[in-house]
């Protein structure tokens, strides 16, 4: 079809830069030398795994460029495509890795670009009974294995770091780990893609990103990008539902797309790839690294942390939350968007944390002091270092409340138990946009995905179908930190409903240039009505019922200045990030029927008996 086509070949600002090439210092071609060599690695069941590995080039002392220092590997598996790996791209990718001289290994995981073997999105882990019983766990033993045994002057070390889906494989080296595994980082990490990573939040459908995730992972080996010629916002309006939108693509057959048409809810399929729950004991040193405005895995850094943490009786496990969005500490990190943080966060992180982390348990250095998380608080632009996630030392809970005449207050309420605080129509045939339009495809030309979550909240806060709750100018600066949850009382004279609910930092009018009166997303999530009970069994809203939603919109670590204001922002649509909830009960929402889509009465309370209000942490 004409609107929407594949476009063949190795797109590096795309799905690609989720690999080896992410983030980097923008231009940088100088660093050390590396040389190259490309081999295929066989693994247990006779499948041969491609490989692509850089060593320091040894020519300036007089040696031969495969001779010299023993050195630890450095190794990133990826679904991405390795065939660009260099040492051009390594000292742009990685320039204080790279300048101190690593074993650098990059590998296609099974089934993808010269890989053999049958790729399996998100590949889960199975028990190993044979030698046919493969996943990433069993693939990455018999990759370090092959490395250590045929890769001359290593030190029988190795080191696994990656982002996003590469975060995933790095974790995998975490899990059964080879002995030679002594430090991974997994940046980003794709962790439970069904309850707050790319493909679902809350049971809410990322739409648009699994349309063309999909698409690219599972039409091809390789790595082609989907391109529209229409604003995504009319595409998916036009074609009424997910199945829909799918049929037109003709993608309805992938496999990931035909889990998303059959297993909407959180069955074990979604279960079963999930890897938190694989996460009972700290088997090697682990960096987690994840950025405050990740369009992308924001869930993952903090779940895979929280997971690990109980069981580290070493001090092992470590946490950077920094002002970045998906692989943003790969760059300068000074900007976000619109959004100027004072000073090169990423450039700080790299060198300050990344690099001597690596250091330390590759190579027996000295340098690394993190002692648990580094986060780094916005607003203030200053990093702090806390003893634990969510930083409980030294800091108290507090509430915000959403109260009538759109106010927003630390003061709880005390009107009568029926107070509606503020209520809305929400239209399916009129969704809100999640960005400006028109909305591009995920990684098109010109699309703007990577920044949404910073973008000025102006182009739909004065909209009818929302509700803003804010509070009057600040007189003294409010920090909020750790896990802000949303506890929202609401009801819907419909039967089923999405929650949306941001956090918001609302600047001055006289605030400098492009931040005058700018309303900035801090924290936010959706949550889908039906879940409200069992993300394994869904139900019906009963019309009219008040009912309390409970649940998180990440973490933050961020300071409202004096002189701004704070908002919270409900609404009940993110299109098309998210589908369109039809607001009728339906089985299953991937394939409802036209008249299915009704706009309801959505109402939130703020009373005594039902407060809804935000919580976080704040210092004392």
């Amino acid at each position: 079809m004409k609107a929407w086509r594949l476009v063949v070949g190795l797109v590096v600002l795309g799905f690609a830069a989720r690999g080896f090439a992410q983030g980097g210092a923008a231009g940088q071609e100088q660093g050390r030398a590396y040389t190259r060599d490309e081999v295929m690695i066989p693994v247990r069941d006779g499948v041969k795994l491609h490989a692509v590995i850089l060593r320091p080039s040894n020519k300036e002392t007089g040696g031969s460029e495969k001779d010299g220092e023993a050195l630890p590997f450095l190794m990133t598996r990826t679904p991405y495509g390795v065939d660009k790996a260099s040492s051009k791209t390594v000292n742009a990718s990685k320039p204080e890795l790279a300048a101190s001289g690593y074993i650098f290994v990059f590998e296609d995981i099974r089934g993808r670009y010269k890989s053999e073997g049958q790729f399996v999105m998100n590949r889960p882990i199975v028990e190993h009974r044979s030698k046919t019983d493969v996943d990433e766990t069993t693939d990455t033993r018999d990759t370090i294995s092959w490395l250590l045994k045929h890769v001359k002057h290593n030190n029988g070390k190795v080191g696994v770091l990656g982002v996003s889906y590469p975060g995933f494989l790095a974790m995998m080296a975490g899990i059964d780990a080879h002995k030679a595994v002594k430090a991974i980082s997994p940046q980003a990490p794709m962790t439970d893609v069904w309850m707050g990573d790319d493909f679902f939040h809350n049971g809410a459908f990322r739409e648009t990103y699994g349309f063309d995730y999909v698409q690219q992972l599972e039409a091809q080996k390789t790595d082609a990008v989907v391109q529209s010629k229409e604003d995504t916002f009319d595409f998916f309006l036009r074609n009424g539902n997910f199945a829909g939108a799918a049929k037109t693509a003709g993608m309805s057959e992938l496999p990931t797309a035909k889990i998303f048409l059959t297993q909407p809810s959180y069955t074990k399929f979604w279960q079963d790839m999930a890897v938190e729950k694989r996460l009972t004991k700290v088997e090697v040193p682990t960096l987690e690294v994840g950025g405050w405005w990740d369009q992308e895995d924001m869930w993952g850094t903090q779940a895979e942390y929280a997971a690990l943490k109980p069981h580290d009786t070493k001090q092992e496990v470590y946490m950077v939350l920094g002002p970045w969005n998906h692989g943003g500490w790969g760059g300068p990190g000074k900007m976000l968007g619109a959004v100027d943080f004072g000073q090169p966060t990423g450039e700080e992180y790299r060198k300050t944390i990344e690099a001597p982390f690596f250091e330390k348990n590759l190579k027996g250095r000295a340098g690394f002091d993190l002692k648990d998380v580094a986060s780094f608080r916005t607003g203030v632009n200053a990093w702090e270092r806390y003893e634990a996630w969510p930083p409980v030392a030294k800091f108290a809970p507090a509430r915000l409340y959403l109260k009538k005449d759109k106010e927003l207050s630390f003061t709880a309420p005390d009107g009568a138990y029926d107070t509606v605080a503020a209520a809305y129509i929400a239209d399916p045939a009129d969704p809100v946009p999640y960005r400006h339009r028109p909305i591009q495809s995920t990684y098109a030309e010109g699309s703007k995905w990577r920044p949404w979550l910073v973008e000025d909240q102006r182009f739909v806060s004065g909209r009818k179908d929302l509700a803003n709750f804010t509070t009057p100018v600040l007189d003294k600066d409010v920090t909020v930190t750790g896990d802000v949850v949303a506890d929202l009382f609401a009801a819907t004279t419909g039967t089923d409903a999405d929650w949306v609910v941001k956090l918001i930092d609302v600047y001055p009018d006289d605030a400098p240039g492009a931040m005058a009166g700018y309303q900035l997303m801090i924290a936010d999530e959706i949550f889908r009505g039906r879940y409200v009970h069992s993300f394994e069994r869904p139900e019906a809203l009963k019309t009219g019922e008040v009912t309390e939603f409970k649940y998180s919109l990440h973490g933050a670590d961020h300071t409202f200045l004096k002189g701004h204001r704070i908002m919270v922002e409900v609404q009940s649509s993110w299109f098309p990030l998210y589908d369109r909830n039809p607001q009728t009960f339906v089985p299953n929402i991937m394939e409802a029927p036209a008249d299915a889509y009704k706009a309801e009465t959505v109402s939130i309370y703020g009373s005594a008996k039902y407060p809804s209000h935000l919580e976080f942490l704040e210092p004392q």
